[in-house]
């Protein structure tokens, strides 16, 4: 699945004032699937997923960026 889905990911924008490195893309959408096939609650994330917080921003950027759309068709 991932396979299919990591060329419909937008780019991770660029850093110029340096920071704290994204998180993974994979961990968040392996986050992201975990959440809602179990119906869970974004806060209390497994330890094995990037934060709960990580993964809901990363899921409102993806749904903005149209990203479930494509993926539902492809």
């Amino acid at each position: 699945l991932w396979e299919r889905v990591r060329p419909l990911l937008p780019p991770t924008p660029p850093q110029p004032k340096g920071g704290r490195p994204f998180a993974d893309d994979r961990a968040c959408f392996e986050g992201i699937a975990h959440v809602l096939r179990n119906g869970l609650r974004w806060r209390p994330m497994p330890t094995c997923y990037p934060s709960g917080v990580t993964c809901w921003r990363r899921h409102k950027a993806w749904t903005e960026a149209g990203v479930w759309g494509r993926v539902w068709k492809r």
